[in-house]
């Protein structure tokens, strides 16, 4: 019995864990998730500073004539004390001197040789920045779960953060199956195919941060079979696709069957890539996609991509979607949770002409899809609906409710 693709989703939320972690340079952390949530070590500024080039000086002094005593750069360890009648020359990003209350910034003063005439007004504490408003010592300043971007990495070098935890990449292995289906690189007769999947899944996983692997002429034998999987079950996902199906041929289901596989759904509700199967042996995930590619692109970038992102050990593994509208009539058979590709201008939605299950070419031009529930016969221009993302990535740490 099909299971639908919100049970699909649970079953792969429920069964699946984050891979191991590993400490890494920071250097190489880019695009990681943590493993750890990371704690301020010290304030940041770790100092009062100032964030203008001035003049160190005392409230009460405002509108009065005072004697310019030191200067203070960026770098300094000022060890003077600021006195009534005084001030102190001081640049951006110097140490705030003892008695400092305030920073004028030159264009505010007049000076004339050692002494500056201040301003009538000046505000307590303006133009210092202080220590800790950033960050202080010993918050949580990122957490488990979190993608290290540029901007993390900063924060990270920041703290002087050399070394961080985050979770392996995942690994993924990709079979290639089928008689009539030749790699791009071989010559092929006019009764057979090049196979655009495997490549497909292997660039695709890769896009997503993964390891991958490409394993190919696995045999055609249960033993042979056998022998194939479980020499790649150090990898974390395996991939098959067509007449790799556990119900396609009984020797493949065997072959898994006898390999331990703990089968969790064989079929989905969902046009096109009904035959979509997920199960698990040992800490390996087995998925199986359709054959045809444009099927089997649909439930990668719904199941797999949420597969990965699970085991990443990012915290934002949920199905992300964004409210927009249609940008034209659309008009579909009613029954069916139906997969629609489209291409998203920030604004609006709008499907593509021709896409069918057996087709590539739609593939490459889909910037989002929508999923549209059984009831739905017609959508008329401007109508609201919601859109998944494909062409970035756009998952949420919360569950979110994604149909039309």
């Amino acid at each position: 019995m099909a299971v639908s693709i919100n049970e699909a989703l649970d079953i792969i939320y429920k069964n699946i864990s984050p891979v191991p972690s590993e400490v890494i340079p920071l250097e190489l952390s880019l695009g990681r998730i943590l493993a750890k949530d990371c704690i301020a070590n010290f304030n940041m500024p770790r100092f009062d500073n100032s964030t203008r080039d001035g003049y160190a000086v005392k409230c009460t002094d405002a509108g009065k004539t005072v004697i310019v005593t030191d200067v203070i750069y960026a770098g300094d360890k000022p060890d003077m004390v600021l006195k009534r009648g005084e001030a102190i020359r001081i640049m951006t990003g110097a140490p705030i001197p003892e008695g400092c209350e305030a920073v004028v910034p030159f264009e505010l003063v007049s000076e004339h040789d050692k002494e500056v005439i201040l301003p009538n007004k000046i505000e307590d504490q303006m133009f210092i920045r202080y220590a800790g408003e950033d960050i202080e010592r010993d918050i949580v300043y990122l957490h488990q779960g979190d993608k290290v971007t540029a901007y993390s990495i900063a924060l990270l070098a920041s703290q002087g953060m050399t070394h961080i935890a985050v979770y392996r990449k995942v690994k993924v292995t990709v079979f290639s199956s089928g008689d009539e289906l030749r790699c791009h690189y071989e010559q092929i007769e006019s009764h057979q195919l090049y196979n655009s999947n495997t490549p497909m899944f292997l660039s695709r996983a890769r896009e997503l941060g993964c390891e991958v692997s490409f394993l190919q002429n696995i045999g055609d034998t249960v033993e042979q079979l056998e022998e194939a999987i479980k020499s790649s079950l150090n990898a974390d996902i395996i991939i098959t696709s067509g007449g790799m199906n556990f119900g396609d041929k009984d020797f493949t289901k065997k072959a898994f069957s006898n390999c331990g596989l703990q089968q969790l759904f064989n079929r989905v509700e969902i046009k096109p890539g009904r035959p979509v199967a997920f199960g698990t042996i040992g800490h390996t995930a087995i998925i199986n996609l359709p054959g045809n590619p444009l099927a089997g692109m649909v439930n990668f970038e719904i199941f797999i991509r949420t597969l990965i992102h699970k085991m990443s050990g990012s915290s934002a593994y949920f199905l992300g979607s964004i409210d927009t509208v249609i940008t034209e009539p659309y008009r579909q058979k009613q029954g069916q949770y139906t997969v629609v590709l489209g291409t998203f201008d920030g604004k609006a939605f709008t499907p593509l002409k021709k896409q069918m299950a057996g087709m590539v070419s739609p593939m490459q031009k889909t910037e989002a899809i929508m999923l549209t529930q059984p009831d739905i016969q017609l959508l008329e221009k401007g109508d609201s609906i919601k859109i998944i993302p494909v062409s970035w990535e756009f998952f949420s740490t919360e569950k979110e409710d994604f149909y039309t």
